[in-house]
């Protein structure tokens, strides 16, 4: 079985690691944390770099660091991971949902300014497996209506809107190092800011709000939403040598694009001549006219020796919302056609030409080219 991911784990952090355990400094304190979030955030472009433990929990605090009201509105795309309407929700305020683009699969940024309000607040944006959304009409929106941008790039380490690093738009961004993603620290995430007062916000809510003129006295809550210095360590060492990591994962892109563009009743993976796609993730979209689904798809790609992965369900989508009153009636005709017919194909570090062959005559085979 030809896995869909798997990371590439080098020499370089298991020395660091092993550094950290020669030293005791396993847990959340310790030089790798404070490096890895000072390299990262220049990598992107941005001052301040706040380590958490997951990409979820960056959402989260990254949206109370705004500290908006009860009820305030953010808008978001509806095909996203439900970690981005959570933060919104566990916050106490509203999602309010756009549809996709037919080629990117990133918010149409056509239909943001229709549902902007007197209750609107910020629009959070999430670039889509490895490509960028486009950021320059999000931005004029967000400073015609004094609007904050809530930037999602955990699947787009390394790509660039028209030549700037996706996670250096946002006046707070946020990053997973899950395991599948391009820089992993296993489980991990990371908050960027150029805004002083968000940074020292980001950095008490990880940490229970411990004040630093008294430790066991709170005047707020917090979460413990800290990195280990181990996990810093492995996110440090792949850092090091990023730029041979997204060559190898726009490699993997061509070497899929090559094989698979000729097949009719597929649609490929975009890169818009404003972008930089790093093919996080290799999706592809099923024609109608194939007589087949995504997870019939999947199914018969499995039998094959082929493992993938199904496209988001859009939050409109999701049961949990509707028994919460949340996106009644609401319909995303694009959003929806993707996540029934798209999945995306082995698409990890260590993935070899020889395995990519086998993907491309299983997935002409089960299409009977």
């Amino acid at each position: 079985m030809i896995p869909v991911n798997e990371p590439l784990i080098g020499e370089k952090e298991l020395k660091y690691v092993t550094e950290c355990l020669k030293g005791g400094w396993i847990s959340s304190t310790g030089k790798f944390i404070e490096e890895f979030e000072q390299k990262w955030a220049e990598y992107c472009g941005m001052k301040y770099g706040i380590a958490v433990s997951n990409g979820t929990v960056a959402l989260q605090v990254a949206v109370r660091c705004l500290d908006l009201e009860s009820h305030d509105e953010v808008i978001m795309p509806t095909f996203t991971i439900i970690s981005c309407a959570l933060a919104v929700i566990y916050n106490g305020c509203k999602p309010v949902l756009v549809d996709s683009d037919s080629e990117t699969c990133t918010m149409d940024v056509t239909q943001i300014e229709e549902k902007i309000t007197n209750k609107t607040k910020a629009i959070m944006v999430v670039h889509i497996y490895g490509h960028p959304c486009n950021m320059e009409p999000i931005l004029e929106l967000a400073q015609k209506y004094n609007l904050k941008i809530i930037e999602d790039a955990a699947e787009a380490h390394g790509a660039e809107y028209k030549g700037k690093k996706c996670g250096g738009f946002g006046d707070i961004s946020c990053f997973s190092f899950y395991a599948n993603k391009i820089i992993t620290t296993g489980e991990g995430g990371m908050i960027l800011t150029n805004n002083e007062e968000y940074a020292e916000k980001a950095r008490s809510y990880r940490n229970l709000c411990f004040r630093k003129d008294r430790r066991f006295y709170h005047t707020e809550l917090g979460y413990n939403f800290r990195l280990t210095n181990l996990q810093a360590a492995i996110g440090l060492a792949q850092l090091e040598r990023i730029k041979e990591l997204i060559e190898k994962k726009r490699w993997i892109g061509k070497m899929y694009t090559e094989r698979l563009r000729e097949i009719k009743g597929l649609q490929l993976p975009t890169e818009k001549d404003w972008a930089k796609n790093v093919y996080w993730m290799y999706g592809i979209v099923l024609d109608e006219k194939t007589n087949m689904n995504a997870a019939e798809f999947a199914m018969r790609l499995k039998e094959a020796g082929v493992d993938t992965r199904p496209f988001f369900l859009g939050m409109h989508e999701q049961p949990i919302f509707h028994k919460m009153g949340l996106f009644k009636d609401e319909h995303y005709p694009v959003a929806e056609r993707i996540a029934k017919q798209g999945l995306y194909l082995p698409s990890g570090l260590t993935l070899t030409e020889e395995q990519i062959d086998k993907v491309c005559d299983a997935v002409k085979k089960i299409l009977g080219r």
